[in-house]
């Protein structure tokens, strides 16, 4: 295993960056009038799991990096919601994308939950 020397080592934060550029890739094709509302959600959700990532990594107390990877977690769940939202509004044209990208979800979830878990037991 590799030394984790910054945040962006850590593989949950990778992850939450391939989110991102999905989640703006799935967005492009969105109806213009959603430009301030769901694709904007979307956006928002995606970029702030890897910003909490970093935000909490760049804390000098173990209960900040928990929480703030519990705000990540957060960010993930209501990424899926949105992305569930916008299938259903047929506004993702690219369904095997988007597929790929309810994977990447489920992997990232189990990631931060055995994170935090493990972040959580070094008090």
């Amino acid at each position: 295993m590799a030394e984790i020397k910054t945040y962006k080592d850590l593989l949950i934060w990778q992850k939450g960056i391939l989110l991102a550029e999905h989640a703006y890739v799935l967005t492009k094709d969105f109806p213009q009038d959603e430009i301030y509302s769901l694709t904007n959600q979307i956006k928002r959700s995606a970029v702030s799991i890897s910003s909490n990532i970093a935000e909490g990594y760049g804390r000098n107390s173990t209960k900040s990096y928990v929480n703030f990877l519990k705000i990540a977690r957060g960010s993930l769940y209501e990424l899926e919601t949105q992305l569930i939202l916008a299938d259903k509004f047929n506004f993702i044209s690219d369904k095997a994308m988007l597929k790929e990208v309810f994977s990447e979800i489920e992997e990232e979830s189990k990631m931060l939950n055995s994170f935090i878990k493990k972040v959580d037991n070094i008090n």
